[in-house]
């Protein structure tokens, strides 16, 4: 193994750089006659059956209060094929523009919640809020995912990561070792 070589010292602040959880992922949701979608980056699985996913969505986001009236949303997956628009639906707000036809995304009935999916996004995941004990105090949600749908193809999609201060990363090579998995952890 070899060494990563000499570490230097890292502002706090900074941390989110190297840790961000996973892809950046577009949340849809509605209320009433108003719907809305929001870029979010932190996120994180919780539990695989049922399957829970937490996530911090700021007071200060438009989505906010009608997630938390609602208590659904859609957990969108864009591909880097919809990287601009990820990019401008995180630098506007949905108290102004109907991001759906400012972005010309297209807003697809969901199965299980009210909330739009969006079509042009790799997969989609239904989510019905089901712990709301840590919103008050850290904006943090849990959720449960009661419906997903995910493209066929490719198999892995390309994703983006931000990593803050405007940069993305793009997930990377796939690298497999299946083959060094117990048959029971499959």
């Amino acid at each position: 193994m070899t060494s990563p070589g000499h570490k230097k010292s890292v502002p706090l602040d900074k941390v989110r750089r190297y840790l961000e959880p996973g892809p950046i992922v577009l949340v849809s949701s509605a209320l009433e006659d108003r719907r809305n979608i929001m870029t979010m980056g932190w996120h994180s699985i919780m539990a695989f059956s049922p399957s829970l996913l937490g996530c911090v969505i700021s007071a200060g986001n438009h989505s906010f209060e009608m997630v938390r009236q609602s208590g659904e949303c859609v957990i969108n997956l864009p591909t880097t094929d919809l990287t601009d628009q990820t990019i401008g639906i995180g630098n506007t707000s949905g108290g102004n523009i109907d991001k759906f036809e400012h972005f010309g995304l297209t807003a697809d009935a969901s199965e299980a919640v009210a909330a739009p999916q969006i079509r042009e996004c790799y997969a989609n995941f239904e989510c019905r809020l089901v712990d709301d004990r840590l919103v008050d105090e850290y904006n943090f949600f849990i959720w449960e995912v009661v419906r997903a749908r995910a493209a066929t193809s490719p198999e892995y999609p390309q994703t983006l990561h931000y990593t803050g201060d405007g940069v993305f990363m793009v997930a990377g090579e796939v690298i497999s070792r299946r083959d060094q998995f117990l048959p029971q952890m499959l």
